[in-house]
């Protein structure tokens, strides 16, 4: 699924846009250091997000298994930094390089949508069952806090050894992601160009 063509600002097939961060536990994050392995690269909501998070401790189920075949994951947050480190959750997906861009900037770079029309949308339909996933699971579920949006829509990119952007899946829904399967067939033997 693609967002609105006006949000959408890399394309298939393409070199993934090139950053040069410093993610929260204050390592340098340059994305030319990941080339020659394949790269998940996921942006998500605020840190109180139950969506978001349910998402991110599927990912850490995976990594051992995406590490062993040459595959790595950056996770971007809208949160500031301070506020992710005060998560004992955040925290503890370190040696993943999790990065806060409050001001969206990479976000706006990829093109990250904004939709209220779909995120409240999801909020009507799946918050509470995803919310109770959430509470077993002790993930955080917090409001948002400063500006963090509620607008903001996932998204999720699957980048090749070469750094070309193989998947480009733009969030329809809060629980719509690329399926694990999908990322774990690419670890392996990467997506038909």
């Amino acid at each position: 699924m693609t967002a609105p063509k006006e949000n959408i600002l890399v394309e298939l097939n393409v070199t993934a846009p090139a950053f040069n961060l410093i993610d929260i536990y204050d390592r340098p994050i340059n994305l030319k250091d990941y080339k020659g392995k394949r790269l998940f690269i996921g942006f998500f909501r605020h840190a109180g997000c139950p969506f978001c998070n349910l998402r991110v401790h599927s990912l850490m189920n995976i990594r051992e298994k995406l590490i062993s075949k040459n595959m790595e994951m950056i996770f971007f947050f809208e949160s500031k930094k301070e506020l992710l480190l005060s998560s004992s959750f955040h925290k503890g997906i370190s040696p993943v390089p999790l990065i806060g861009d409050p001001s969206r900037t990479w976000y706006s770079i990829y093109g990250i949508e904004n939709s209220l029309l779909k995120s409240s949308f999801s909020h009507l339909t799946t918050f509470i069952q995803t919310a109770i996933k959430a509470k077993t699971t002790k993930l955080p579920m917090y409001p948002m806090a400063g500006d963090e949006s509620f607008s903001t829509m996932p998204a999720e990119f699957l980048i090749d050894e070469n750094q070309i952007i193989r998947k480009i899946h733009y969030s329809q829904t809060l629980n719509d992601r690329i399926s694990l399967d999908t990322i774990v067939e690419f670890a392996d033997k990467g997506l038909k160009k």
